[in-house]
């Protein structure tokens, strides 16, 4: 049996920091497409896949307009393959994204915009955030978020650490340690304590280290939220 053709904006994936996750964002976008369109259908998608190591070089040195640079060359080369509306697929370079999006003539979905959505839909008004060192310690994210409304908590100084050097020595090369889940867990409690009614996933790779069984309050994964709204608009009428 074949599933009739549907009308579906073309998505521009901006991947490759790092691919574990990336792999997470085309799964759950044709997951969503057929759970909503059925049959034979998946998303349509381009993936423009950079190499992390040289990113990730530029993070640390504080390169960020080098990156800034080299992603909006990516974001051009979607567009120019035909892709209608661009998903950065990583928090942390949500840094740069006023330059990616300054230097393309589609909408740059953004991450925080779709999270923050979410937040106020299930009335948080005080969300904790988990990230890399500069999605926590710096205001281009959780200030994005903040100017929907929630107040947002973010870890102390050592539980920043832990939490980054998971991310990019564990998670970022697909290492999965039961430890660093405990280690998690006990981030987020420590959150809840200071009055986190939810906690952000607030890193693509986080989620495939811990999800809503790991804490006591509402998870909001960042991945999967960010999906969600590229299906949405891929579809919109």
């Amino acid at each position: 049996m074949t599933s009739a053709a549907v009308p579906m904006r073309l998505i521009g994936l901006l991947g490759g920091m790092s691919w574990q996750s990336t792999a997470e964002y085309y799964r759950i976008l044709n997951e969503l497409a057929a759970e909503r369109l059925g049959g034979l259908h998946s998303a349509r998608c381009l993936l423009y896949s950079v190499d992390f190591a040289g990113i990730e070089a530029m993070q640390a040195e504080g390169r960020w307009s080098q990156a800034a640079g080299e992603l909006t060359a990516a974001a051009r080369a979607l567009e120019a393959g035909g892709a209608e509306f661009v998903l950065l697929c990583t928090n942390t370079m949500h840094k740069v994204a006023g330059e990616i999006a300054g230097g393309i003539s589609v909408p740059l979905l953004h991450l925080a915009d779709a999270t923050a959505a979410a937040v106020s839909a299930a009335g948080v008004g005080t969300v904790g955030l988990l990230g890399t060192r500069f999605t926590m310690s710096e205001s281009f994210y959780r200030g994005r978020i903040a100017s929907h409304g929630p107040t947002v908590l973010v870890p102390g100084e050592d539980d920043q650490r832990v939490v980054h050097e998971v991310i990019y020595d564990e998670l970022c090369l697909g290492v999965v340690r039961e430890e660093s889940r405990v280690a998690y867990r006990e981030v987020i409690a420590r959150l809840v304590e200071r009055g986190a009614e939810g906690v952000i996933l607030g890193c693509t790779e986080i989620e495939l280290l811990v999800g809503p069984s790991d804490s006591p309050v509402p998870v909001f994964p960042t991945t999967r939220l960010h999906c969600e709204a590229a299906i949405e608009l891929a579809l919109a009428r």
